[in-house]
């Protein structure tokens, strides 16, 4: 492999030795080689010619200040919440493919052109690439062991995991979201439970105001044939009616207010199952799959 640090955007690279200029000229026709490069093409060949487009040339190109690179995107900055390159200078570009085995993020890879970088692995942008390389040896992530829950490199598995059950990480990653999808779908039962109850709580106090109601008529009624003696006794009963009611009405409401919390709560853990079983980053899946899949504690 090509070190990381040699891995740049196809702009910085010769055309003819494949890697970074070194002492970088440029020719007439507006190409960059490096000087030792150009000079041993020439020496070759009876012609002054550009290996780029075979333009004559009556002498030998001058050094060049600096190696510019162009690009279309250089008006496309990146934007909020996307990933940056990691080789841009000056103003950040966004990235189209990071490379798992340079570890590096690219605006424009150059893994199509120079043959060493072909067999690179190269997945959508994600941020943070050194989480997906084994701490201990250094290698990528690629392995899964069910044995001990836990993502493995190659050399982990020979020294470690030999008599584990190991699996791919791919494997892994789409069982995870069979049982993703079916913890999203109790979590989406349990919020229809919950609904169903608060409205069954609604209910009930609406039955309990009218059945207050229609006490204190009642009793309203009863005792305003009677004697003045009683009328005492009679504002007690109502008191007492309506207390109960607004007792009642406060426990409902306290009632109520705890499912709505676990209800939003677990819609959030709905958004976040239902953001996790569409993503394609496997290790982000694996590594956040315990905790959301472990329903929350409820009340009774």
């Amino acid at each position: 492999f090509y070190p990381v640090q040699n891995i740049f955007s196809e702009q910085f690279l010769c055309s003819i030795c494949l890697d970074l200029f070194t002492e970088p000229v440029t020719t007439p026709c507006g190409h960059n080689f490096c000087k030792a490069c150009i000079r041993q093409y020439w020496d070759s060949n009876d012609l002054c010619l550009c290996p780029m487009c075979k333009e004559k040339f009556h002498r030998k190109p001058t050094e060049s200040v600096e190696v510019k690179a162009t690009s279309s995107r250089d008006q496309c900055p990146v934007q909020p919440l996307e990933v940056p390159c990691d080789i841009c200078t000056g103003m950040k570009l966004k990235a189209l493919k990071s490379c798992l085995v340079c570890q590096t993020s690219y605006c424009e890879t150059p893994h199509q052109r120079v043959p060493a970088l072909k067999k690179h692995k190269l997945i959508k942008p994600v941020e943070n690439l050194e989480d997906r390389m084994c701490k201990k040896h250094g290698r990528l992530l690629e392995l899964f062991c069910r044995t001990d829950q836990t993502c493995l490199c190659v050399l982990c598995f020979k020294t470690d995991h030999m008599a584990h059950d190991i699996v791919p990480i791919e494997e892994e990653y789409e069982e995870k979201k069979v049982q993703l999808g079916k913890t999203e779908a109790e979590v989406q039962q349990m919020i229809q439970e919950r609904l169903q109850k608060v409205q069954e709580i609604k209910h009930s106090v609406d039955l309990s105001k009218k059945e207050a109601q229609r006490e204190i008529s009642n009793s309203v009624q009863v005792f305003t044939d009677l004697v003045r003696s009683i009328e005492k006794i009679q504002a007690e009963l109502i008191e007492m009616f309506e207390e109960n009611q607004k007792a009642a009405e406060r426990q409902a409401e306290g009632l109520i207010k705890d499912l709505k919390q676990e209800i939003n709560d677990l819609k959030k853990r709905s958004t976040k199952l239902e953001q996790l079983s569409h993503t394609e980053d496997h290790l982000l899946l694996l590594q956040s799959f315990p905790s959301l899949c472990t329903l929350p504690p409820t009340k009774d």
